[in-house]
């Protein structure tokens, strides 16, 4: 039930095309990853301040959307994003 209520809610998440191709690059280099908390994570360490931003911005889009999900179902926003990771 959580994860249809993340599939459902995906397009809330408030990101911005920026965002999502700054972080697109750097994970198909190897660089930023997912976690298996539903968070967006550093493989390795990156300097550059836009990707940080990038990174922080999406992440807090997610930690959005998961407590809501979390509310909607009665788990702990930990739960959501655990269960988003499982996709």
């Amino acid at each position: 039930a959580v994860l249809a209520a993340l599939v459902m809610a995906q397009p809330a998440v408030a990101q911005s095309a920026n965002a999502k191709s700054v972080v697109d690059t750097a994970k198909a280099q190897g660089v930023v990853g997912e976690q298996a908390d539903g968070f967006l994570g550093f493989v390795k360490p990156a300097s550059d301040p836009a990707l940080q931003a990038a990174v922080a911005e999406i992440n807090a889009g997610r930690a959005q959307l998961y407590r809501e999900a979390a509310a909607r179902n009665g788990v702990s926003p930990e739960a959501a994003g655990a269960s988003a990771y499982l996709q």
